[in-house]
């Protein structure tokens, strides 16, 4: 990773060097889950569709040694699996990775964030990390099967901490929306006040 696209880090200090933190990234590419976790000094876990581990035995093998969590997102539970599974992540102390979008970018911008990220840090207290992946897009573009050379950025931001309800609907939204905020000013994206799935849902019927 750092000897074909040499990633220029940014704010990589503000990265805890001990106890739980939660990683909250924009989703660029399918890459951003090697790219990013190779560039921060701890291991980040994440989950990861199943398919993953299941296909190309090189990603399964890489996956798993990047600390990648499988599971089944055709489960009408695997939103809350996904954050039980955070949550004992963090209990342990580590570092977890979430997408708040819940779904790559469809076109390089930033969409609305999924509470998730929120739930996560008003359960267990855990910080957030804001963290922009920059190009990591015009590696792989949609459809593309083969990794292109191209500079790509990763940049941190400071952690931020939160008080609130974990119950609380308004307290969820208003922590969310403020994660996404930080992430919009580290990557400059433009930003969407709308869900990025329901974006490629409406392209792919034509809408």
């Amino acid at each position: 990773m750092h000897a074909l696209w040499r990633p220029r880090m940014e704010g990589r200090e503000h990265v805890p060097t001990h106890g739980p933190a939660i990683i909250a990234s924009n989703h660029l590419s399918v890459l951003d889950s090697f790219f990013m976790p190779a560039v921060v000094p701890r291991m980040v876990r994440f989950v990861a569709k199943k398919e993953y581990f299941s296909g190309n035995p090189v990603v399964a093998a890489w996956m798993r040694s990047m600390g990648a969590m499988e599971i089944d997102r055709e489960n009408v539970s695997a939103a809350q699996d996904m954050l039980d599974a955070a949550v004992e992540v963090l209990k342990a102390g580590e570092l977890f990775g979430i997408y708040p979008e819940g779904t790559r970018s469809p076109d390089g911008r930033l969409y609305r964030g999924k509470v998730g990220v929120a739930w996560l840090t008003l359960t267990t207290g855990a910080p957030v990390v804001p963290v922009a992946m920059l190009g990591t897009q015009k590696v792989l573009p949609p459809g593309a099967s083969v990794p292109r050379l191209h500079s790509i950025g990763v940049r941190f931001g400071e952690p931020m901490t939160f008080t609130g309800d974990a119950g609380s609907a308004r307290d969820r939204r208003r922590v969310t929306d403020e994660v996404m905020v930080a992430i919009q000013r580290l990557s400059g994206q433009e930003y969407v006040p709308r869900y990025g799935a329901s974006v490629k849902g409406a392209g792919e019927a034509g809408v």
